[in-house]
């Protein structure tokens, strides 16, 4: 590196970053989320309240000093991500306001079918015990139901898009079997299996096996027969034909399949605990429902939906580790 270009980064490092306008306006509607939900009386005697105007206003100084801290010569790089997601912390804050306002401030919309903020937060406070006890045992039953058939879909799939036999006799059962919902075939897993928890980890299988077999067995049916040439003429078995060559040009398509055989089986999760377990959920949900706990319901759900954005993250945090050589063929 010359001696000018390393002179140019360091004054570049040293100038001030541009302000960072969104950072502040999320900070102070946070701020003002807060004094909202604290110095506004509630139309009902609702808990949690103050620890909520807590929670807002430190999420509004944390801002406010990252706002600050951006500015700063060195610091602009490390919040850079957190300058991308300026917009998004500002929706969020005034979506916390129209909310609070519309539930327990107002009273606009009914109860107890809408929950308030601090409602919620109180179920988190309150009965933590029993929703991580449910979380724990949705992952028990989830991660095994998905992983199974997602490597059984990933086989099938293989041995249909690499043999025509396979592909002749497969091709068809899947197509027809294959779009009906998982669901549907409740009554033969309450047959098959002598647990709820057997029966539950076929639906949450079944559901992730169909999208990974049609799209690992479209990757590897579409992969060019110019990379089998030229794998064949510097000698190459079959068995390194469907390593090599097969399994690695289809990883797009494998990927693609993966999501949507999570999003899938987070879907039957729900139904697959309703079947006698005592625990999960979707059990917990159930549980909610039946004594118009609708507060409860709600955080079961945004649990579950924390619990999918970051599965879906993970997969995504593998495939850009595996595919690292689309980097330079692709836009992401």
């Amino acid at each position: 590196m010359s001696a000018t270009t390393l002179g140019t980064r360091l004054a570049a490092a040293a100038r001030p970053a541009p302000i960072w306008p969104s950072g502040w306006a999320a900070g102070l509607s946070w701020l003002g989320a807060a004094a909202v939900i604290a110095l506004w009386p509630d139309a009902d005697d609702l808990g949690r309240t103050w620890e909520l105007a807590a929670l807002s206003a430190g999420f509004g100084g944390a801002i406010l000093f990252g706002a600050i801290a951006a500015t700063l010569p060195g610091f602009s790089p490390r919040f850079a991500p957190l300058r991308a997601a300026g917009p998004w912390l500002l929706v969020l804050a005034l979506a916390l306001t129209a909310w609070e306002l519309a539930t327990a401030k107002l009273d606009w919309l009914p109860r107890p079918f809408f929950a308030a903020p601090q409602s919620i937060l109180e179920v988190f406070t309150d009965d933590y015990a029993r929703l991580g006890e449910s979380v724990g045992r949705s992952l028990l039953l989830v991660l095994p139901g998905y992983a199974l058939g997602a490597g059984i879909g990933f086989l099938f799939g293989v041995a249909m898009g690499w043999s025509r036999l396979v592909g002749y006799w497969a091709h068809p059962v899947v197509r027809l079997i294959g779009p009906l919902p998982a669901t549907a075939w409740l009554p033969i897993a309450f047959f098959a299996f002598s647990s709820s928890r057997g029966a539950s980890t076929f639906l949450i299988a079944l559901a992730s096996f169909f999208p990974v077999a049609v799209l690992t067995w479209s990757g590897v049916s579409s992969v060019s027969r110019a990379y089998y040439d030229v794998a064949r003429t510097m000698g190459a078995s079959p068995w390194f034909l469907v390593r090599k060559v097969a399994v690695p040009a289809a990883m797009p398509s494998v990927f693609v399949g993966l999501f949507m055989g999570l999003g899938a089986s987070f879907s039957v999760l729900v139904v697959a605990e309703m079947m006698g377990v005592k625990a999960g959920l979707g059990w917990y949900m159930q549980w909610a429902q039946g004594w118009a706990a609708y507060a409860n319901m709600y955080a079961a759900l945004l649990v579950m939906a924390l619990m999918c954005s970051g599965a879906v993250t993970l997969l995504f945090r593998l495939r850009d580790r595996l595919l690292s050589w689309q980097k330079g063929l692709v836009r992401w």
